[in-house]
């Protein structure tokens, strides 16, 4: 009888305890894991978080001779990878209507940076800074009339019609003749 009775507790015990952990998955499939978050990471122009991704799938898997390559890739190219990211973001701010009638370029920017900071509720925001010792492009007046456009192009249209380039730096996006 005691047999039976501790065979019920033991039955009932083990039916309410918790399932099993599941394994850990092995070394090379984490360092694939994290290889791909770095890659993720560097196209969104993290650089931060793609060289700690990096870092942690070499760790993992000493042998991915294509981490090592990203790795130093982020020290050569870090700061152009970066830029592209800040780019990729202002870019991706789709802009409803943009209209200019015989604008200068810094009132054309002026609008497209309140538009961009409306439209992506404060998350990105214009820095514009014109670089023209010359004066060339405040003589500029830009007419256009856009619709349903990514502030990329926006910003594409504005830099043709003002013979005008565009560098994505780390703190502001800056304006210089061509």
């Amino acid at each position: 009888m005691q047999k039976i009775l501790f065979l019920v507790v033991a039955a009932a015990t083990a039916a309410f305890a918790a399932p099993p952990a599941a394994p850990a998955p092995p070394p090379a499939q984490s360092a694939d894991a994290y290889y791909a978050k770095g890659i993720a990471a560097e196209e969104a122009g993290d650089v931060a978080s793609a060289r700690s991704a990096y870092t942690k799938a070499l760790q993992l898997n000493p042998g991915l001779a294509n981490c090592r390559y990203r790795l130093k890739e982020l020290e050569l190219n870090g700061p152009k990878i970066a830029a592209k990211g800040r780019e990729a973001k202002f870019g991706s701010v789709m802009v409803p209507v943009f209209h200019l009638d015989g604008a200068t370029l810094q009132e054309a920017l002026d609008l497209l940076n309140l538009v961009i900071e409306k439209e992506s509720k404060g998350s990105v925001a214009g820095n514009f800074v014109i670089q023209d010792p010359d004066g060339k492009l405040a003589a500029s007046k830009l007419s256009l009339n856009l619709k349903s456009l990514p502030a990329s192009a926006v910003m594409k249209y504005l830099m043709s019609q003002a013979n005008a380039k565009a560098r994505y730096d780390e703190h502001a996006i800056v304006i210089e003749p061509k």
